[in-house]
């Protein structure tokens, strides 16, 4: 007789996760170039409307370089991560952090991308890092690319829509691999890989504008096989560099729902479904899946492959498969319905059964238990949350106290339903909540989104003393790790 599984593993690797763009600052310090991030701008909250996208085009990013236009660009100052990271480590440790995400940006390593020689002064920077981690026995996750792709490939190659980044990409890897080796045993090739079908720019550093005659979804789907192909290299020369090493894969999972029980409505969020998946089909079965050939076709969409490109992807698959997620998604086919925000996608109907954040993502914990089991059921591989949290207004009261009740409610009910998952026979490797400390959102360049555990002194506009302090919910945390998971 089989024993029921009654919670997380004693193993469970609970952390945080962060990105170099929104934490690091130091954008031109120690021989750093400019990444695809640092070009992104503040936008007040009354130019966006319901479903703003990032669109950065080369006339835009010609004119910031020419000094023709000065807009804020908080990314390059994040929240001083760069200077603080002992400090931020140290609070880490506290939370009883077992693992902490953090991505190495690509041009502190090669500042131009594809340069001959790696820059020491960034290598040494993430050593001093792991180090630091490694002394309060915090696991280190890292992502290789996490929407930082070196603007001089931008410029140069236009991004991954050439085939030449691989190579680039691939000795990046190989450097850092090389360095790091024993210090970091855990990996992500790339951030939510799908997200370049959303903005080519952001996912990929593709700027459309100077491809002429083709869609955007033309345009993505050639890019992305081309970091399809770097991953599968970049995992093999992991397992070859790196003994024990594990990679997996990262995308940003939309969970879609038909709105009615119409079998059109079915079909298009069984559709949609298809077309998020598509990205971890290949990584974790090496293969294009054969639903694609007809999307393809009927978008006149021609992904150009090289000899050899089919093989690479089926003897190099991913680990283990992780994901972001904040919300879940509805479709339909049955007339106009009001819609909702969501990251970075568009198009969604909003679904009457579920609240919203202040953002207007709604909010679906047992989507995330649908997740997990679709996962599990599709792939049979280790599956790791790398991402989760609510984004939210925090009120700083007179003592200094933040009460956030509304960041613990959201979190505890998402564990609940990790847990509930892990009982259904869900191999879930660990979990790492999204923005353990404040910093600087990714869609909105925001800083009043706060995610953290950790509230960081700083304004939309940049001013703040930078001073790092607890909110209520550090405490709930710090039980959760400490209880794994049984106390929330």
């Amino acid at each position: 007789m089989t024993k029921a599984i009654k919670g997380f593993k004693p193993d469970f690797l609970w952390g945080g996760a962060t990105a170099a763009n929104q934490v690091e600052g130091a954008f031109d310090q120690d021989g750093k170039g400019l990444s695809t991030a640092d070009m992104v701008p503040f936008v007040p909250k009354e130019k966006r409307g319901l479903n703003f996208a990032i669109d950065v085009n080369s006339e835009y990013i010609d004119d910031v370089l020419a000094g023709k236009i000065q807009d804020r660009y908080p990314k390059r100052d994040g929240i001083d991560f760069y200077h603080h990271y002992k400090e931020d480590i140290a609070l880490f440790a506290e939370l009883g952090f077992k693992v902490f995400r953090v991505s190495i940006n690509w041009s502190r390593i090669f500042p131009n991308g594809d340069d001959a020689q790696p820059n020491e002064a960034g290598l040494q920077f993430y050593e001093n890092v792991f180090n630091e981690l490694k002394k309060h026995n915090i696991e280190p996750l890292v992502t290789l690319s996490h929407y930082e792709t070196p603007l001089g490939l931008t410029l140069k190659y236009n991004g991954w829509y050439s085939r030449e980044v691989i190579e680039f990409y691939t000795r990046y890897a190989e450097t850092v691999f090389t360095r790091y080796k024993d210090l970091v045993k855990y990996w992500l090739t790339f951030n939510e890989i799908n997200v370049i079908t959303h903005s080519p720019y952001t996912g990929g550093g593709v700027l459309i504008d100077k491809i002429p005659g083709k869609t955007s979804d033309q345009i993505a789907y050639q890019a992305v096989h081309h970091q399809f192909i770097a991953s599968a290299l970049a995992t093999k020369l992991a397992h070859e560099i790196i003994p024990g090493s594990q990679v997996g894969c990262m995308l940003a999972r939309m969970q879609t729902y038909p709105v009615t029980n119409h079998p059109d409505d079915i079909l298009k969020a069984q559709h949609d479904n298809d077309l998020n998946l598509f990205f971890t089909d290949v990584h974790a079965k090496g293969e294009y899946p054969s639903y694609m050939d007809r999307h393809f076709a009927d978008n006149d969409i021609v992904v150009n492959k090289e000899e050899g490109d089919d093989e690479i992807l089926k003897n190099h698959p991913v680990d283990f498969i992780s994901f972001s997620y904040y919300m879940s998604m509805s479709v339909t086919t049955q007339g106009e319905q009001e819609e909702t925000a969501g990251n970075l996608v568009k198009g969604a109907v909003k679904n009457q059964y579920l609240e919203s954040s202040d953002w207007g993502w709604q909010i679906d914990p047992k989507g995330l238990r649908v997740t997990l089991r679709d996962f599990h059921n599709r792939y049979g591989k280790p599956l790791f949350i790398v991402e989760n949290g609510l984004g939210a207004y925090d009120k700083v009261e007179e003592d200094g106290s933040i009460h956030d009740q509304y960041r613990i409610d959201y979190l505890s009910k998402h564990i609940e339903q990790m847990k509930e998952a892990v009982k259904d026979g869900v191999d879930l490797m660990g979990y790492t909540a999204w923005g353990p400390i404040d910093l600087i959102s990714f869609s909105t360049s925001e800083m009043s989104k706060r995610y953290g555990f950790i509230y960081v002194d700083q304004d939309d506009l940049g001013n703040g003393t930078l001073k790092r302090s607890k909110k209520d919910s550090f405490a709930w945390y710090q039980n959760v790790i400490k209880t794994n998971g049984e106390e929330l």
